[in-house]
């Protein structure tokens, strides 16, 4: 498997680690377990200047992972119902964070079918949409703020699979900063959550 990928990678504009993400692996180590997927689907927030940001208004507890530094897993709850899970970007004290909305499942999919019963086998609805692949994945809350620069729980590794196209859309479930195009995804791939 490639290497995870550096603080240095996470540490640049928002923007540009969204785009740069798609293509990367995601891995899940449950014990013995590694649950991996190819990330498809991204989303940006930034901070002060991005109305659809939980940090628009500054730190808080619930955000204050966004403004500690680049590397750092942000999962929380939307709509009280779905996990999703966040990477954090930008210098430490500048909040900003990728929503990872979708991946291509490689590894481990036997288990993330138990894990997520509700997909009935079906692979393509396994882990299109950011509460699914957290529940395929068992991501919650209580890896909120860990860090992703190890071979840990959670990480983000380097790969050979460079997406031909990529394409960028409005972000899906906003409704503040509506008509930016900071959501990103892999043009044609199946696996990309549907609006």
């Amino acid at each position: 498997m490639q290497e995870v990928l550096a603080r240095s990678f996470y540490e640049r504009n928002t923007l540009t680690v969204a785009q740069d993400l798609l293509g990367k692996k995601l891995v899940r180590r449950l014990g013995g377990l590694k649950l991996t997927g190819w990330i498809v689907e991204t989303e940006a927030y930034r901070g002060s200047d991005d109305p659809a940001s939980h940090a628009y208004r500054g730190m808080t507890r619930r955000n204050a992972v966004m403004f500690r530094g680049p590397g750092l897993a942000y999962v929380y709850i939307a709509f009280g119902v779905n996990y999703c899970l966040n990477v954090t970007t930008e210098r430490v004290g500048k909040a900003g964070a990728v929503l990872i909305r979708a991946i291509e499942p490689v590894d481990g999919i036997d288990s993330m079918i138990e894990n997520r019963p509700n997909s009935r086998g079906n692979l393509v609805s396994l882990t299109s949409g950011p509460g699914k692949l957290c529940q395929a994945m068992k991501i919650t809350t209580a890896l909120n703020g860990a860090g992703l620069l190890h071979d840990g729980e959670l990480s983000i590794h380097a790969s050979d699979w460079h997406p031909r196209e990529i394409e960028a859309t409005r972000r899906i479930g906003i409704s503040k900063a509506t008509r930016r195009l900071w959501r990103y995804h892999v043009k044609g791939n199946r696996f990309v959550s549907r609006a």
